[in-house]
């Protein structure tokens, strides 16, 4: 999913965002929330945007939003 989310910041038109890395398996209170949903992509607020695989047009909306 990372390399997606790379190749999907560098397209044209996109809007600009970080990426911060956390390893779920290291803090028990996110293991128990996303358990065997890893890789997961969520906002700063915690909001689960997808799991497993980068839902591009979901990124995309929620870029815009913000």
């Amino acid at each position: 999913m990372l390399a997606a989310l790379e190749a999907l910041r560098g397209q044209p038109g996109m809007r600009s965002f970080d990426i911060d890395v956390v390893d779920v398996d290291a803090d028990p209170a996110l293991e128990a929330i996303y358990d065997e949903l890893v890789p997961v992509l969520a906002d700063a607020d915690g909001r689960e945007l997808c799991h497993y695989f980068l839902d591009t047009a979901k990124v995309r909306e929620y870029l815009n939003k913000v």
